[in-house]
């Protein structure tokens, strides 16, 4: 089991929260991923070059950390194919259901004092909390 390092997630978290805070400003937009991606499903016009950039960046900046010399940390994923997809289902239900995702909500709208975010990040970690009690203490997986 890895440690908790505080600088690293001090650091983290500030570079969140100034690149969601530039977004914002420097864009007028909320950097909510599902709303980004679900934004190139039927784009307007002048939308589609900085929506596939963004999302380009996130698929990038792993490499770009390994390249300066950054380490990955090792990951397990023990769950069934089929329980992955579900999963990713669900998920997807769940960022249209609840008009955005943990990072819109959670990062962003907090950030805005936004009482539906506040609801709906309330509601995210309560059920995630709920989701791993069920799992892991009554189910055993």
């Amino acid at each position: 089991m890895e440690t908790f390092t505080p600088v690293s997630a001090l650091a983290g978290g500030l570079t969140i929260g100034a690149a969601v805070a530039l977004f914002l400003v420097l864009n007028g937009r909320v950097a909510g991923i599902s709303g980004i991606l679900g934004g190139l499903l039927s784009p307007a016009r002048g939308e589609v070059g900085w929506r596939v950039a963004f999302l380009a960046g996130l698929l990038v900046a792993p490499f770009v950390h390994v390249a300066a010399g950054g380490v990955l940390p090792a990951i397990s994923i023990e769950a069934s194919p089929g329980l992955l997809v579900l999963a990713g289902l669900l998920v997807g239900f769940g960022t249209r259901l609840g008009s955005g995702c943990t990072s819109g909500h959670g990062v962003c709208g907090i950030g805005r004092a936004s009482p539906r975010s506040l609801a709906a990040t309330g509601i995210f970690m309560a059920t995630a909390v709920a989701t791993v009690f069920v799992t892991r203490h009554i189910l055993g997986i």
